[in-house]
């Protein structure tokens, strides 16, 4: 009989069991819910169950770029302990892990958990992992990036605390190949962990957020006594002075502030005389 999904995430709410495990459960039971739970415990299956609800805000950032940087993947793997997110033989794990995933077409955590790893899954791979250390292991967020022309980069701050995944278009083939191409995508992701943008463009800031700076610039500018008249226009200087502290292409470059992303970027084009437009980014932190 055919399994839903449904069926399956309310026997992985029952039993704390790896989806893959659910499912094929729920095969060999007929979808009988409680005949599944049951074959489940007697596999040893749901025994995370006691300590699968337990914090998992410890852990790491890991990134994976393929050689010709047409691949990258960016996920958050948590533990509990940070003596365990610190241990080097699990930073190394991490890392063969997301290798598999970037390998695989996996473009989300649910889905990284069925790719082929060792000699069963990843899932199999986490679980195991968690019966060595006594901690749970989970995957919480994953993103992938497929370039077509132009090249993906990463960066690993702080540890592992940090990481960043970007995408660089370029016109001409040849110029990610380019010393000074490959110095840009690096400087881009070492400012991207530094400055933490908001979004990539005004319109990926938060309509909310802008009415709220918007609205307490205009309280201010009351309680000042600034006339009605003038008060307008110093509000659009203002609100130009936001976008430029949140929006990644309209801040200061963090190594030399006098240029803007934008105007990098345009400088970088003229000299590599291609065109380069930053197509997107990810900045993930630990727990945020």
């Amino acid at each position: 009989m055919a399994i839903t999904a449904s069926a399956v995430q309310e026997l992985r709410k029952l039993t704390s069991a790896g989806m893959m495990a659910c499912k094929k459960a729920l095969t060999e039971t007929n979808g009988d819910l409680e005949a599944a739970a049951k074959l489940l415990r007697e596999k040893g299956e749901a025994k995370r169950s006691d300590r699968a609800d337990r914090e998992t805000s410890e852990g790491i950032v890991a990134a994976f770029v393929s050689n010709c940087a047409k691949t990258g993947v960016l996920a958050e793997v948590n533990c509990e302990t940070d003596f365990v997110a610190k241990n080097e033989a699990f930073q190394a794990f991490v890392g063969e892990i997301i290798e598999a995933i970037a390998n695989s077409d996996a473009a989300d955590a649910e889905a990284a958990l069925a790719v082929p790893f060792g000699e069963g899954t990843v899932e199999n791979a986490l679980g195991a992992k968690f019966a060595e250390l006594g901690e749970v292991i989970k995957i919480s967020r994953l993103t992938r990036f497929a370039v077509d022309a132009g090249a993906a980069a990463s960066y690993i701050h702080m540890g592992g605390k940090v990481g960043v995944l970007i995408e660089v278009a370029t016109e001409k083939a040849e110029t990610t190949s380019d010393a000074s191409f490959q110095e840009l995508v690096k400087d881009i992701t070492l400012h991207v962990a530094a400055a933490n943008p908001a979004g990539l463009t005004r319109d990926d800031i938060d309509s909310s957020a802008v009415e709220e700076e918007n609205e307490i610039n205009r309280k201010q500018l009351e309680a000042a006594g600034k006339p009605a008249n003038i008060i307008d226009n110093i509000l659009k200087g203002k609100i130009n002075k936001f976008f430029s502290e949140q929006v990644l292409l309209e801040q200061s470059f963090v190594k030399d502030p006098d240029l803007s992303i934008t105007q990098l970027l345009e400088a970088k084009s003229k000299e590599l005389g291609d065109t380069l437009k930053l197509v997107r980014y990810e900045r993930f932190s630990v727990g945020a």
